[in-house]
């Protein structure tokens, strides 16, 4: 008879969920966005110099607004949770018995008996009243706690990283070929970073691959087709 393990192991992928966001949608844009600039500068017969000129300018303007506008997005949402805790506090010091049957009330909703309910609810109260509202209350946890400057380092990280491969492509890619070096660069960066993320986030990888993939494709299309009407070649 098969002897039952005496250690029990899960892995979860939600405490991923603030920086993996982050950084995945750095990345992908960093990619995607770099590589628009470099394929339409490219398609418009400016010369490699131009292109990797624009390529780093879109580089550095990108990753400072990428960090910018993940710290603001981020921090008001932390500024949100601080908020709603102030209230918890002002509450629990103000109402504990309210508080008490709300957070009672919570439990047996969820499936638990009355009495048990009563009894989870004041052994939790005891433990941390605090921690126990703000996870079963307000769905506020450790792993999902808003991060204002992690998200905003890992988002401009990312975009860095990402830009890093159209830019390198259009270096090290003949002059005549920079729009196909680029775009084929591009491409299997994305399917690339798709896949990572749709694994780091236990998602199906392939689905994961093609679906930045296609909207990368399609940014590169729109960008040479500006591209191409502006034609500076004389």
């Amino acid at each position: 008879m098969k002897k039952a393990s005496g250690t029990h192991h899960e892995q979860h992928r939600s405490h991923r969920a603030g920086w993996l966001r982050a950084a995945v949608l750095g990345a992908n844009d960093g990619i995607v966005s770099v590589a628009g600039v470099v394929v339409g500068i490219a398609a418009a017969g400016a010369t490699q110099e131009a292109v990797l000129v624009a390529g780093v300018a879109a580089t550095v303007a990108g990753a400072m607004s990428m960090a910018a506008g993940e710290y603001v997005s981020v921090q008001s949402q932390a500024d949100t949770e601080a908020a709603d805790l102030a209230v918890e506090r002002r509450e629990l010091r103000e109402a504990p018995d309210a508080e008490l049957d709300e957070l009672a009330g919570i439990y047996a909703r969820r499936g638990l008996e009355p009495a048990l309910a009563r009894q989870v609810a004041e052994q939790l109260t005891r433990h941390d009243a605090l921690g126990a509202h703000a996870r079963d209350e307000l769905g506020i946890t450790e792993a999902l706690r808003a991060r204002p400057l992690q998200a905003s380092l890992s988002s401009a990280a990312a975009f860095c990283a990402g830009a890093a491969l159209p830019v390198l492509a259009a270096l090290l890619s003949p002059p005549a070929r920079v729009q196909a070096v680029v775009a084929a660069a591009t491409l299997a960066g994305l399917l690339l970073s798709g896949a990572v993320a749709a694994r780091l986030g236990g998602a199906p990888v392939m689905r994961g691959a093609l679906r930045v993939g296609f909207w990368g494709v399609l940014a590169m299309g729109a960008a040479a087709l500006v591209g191409q009407l502006f034609d500076v070649r004389a």
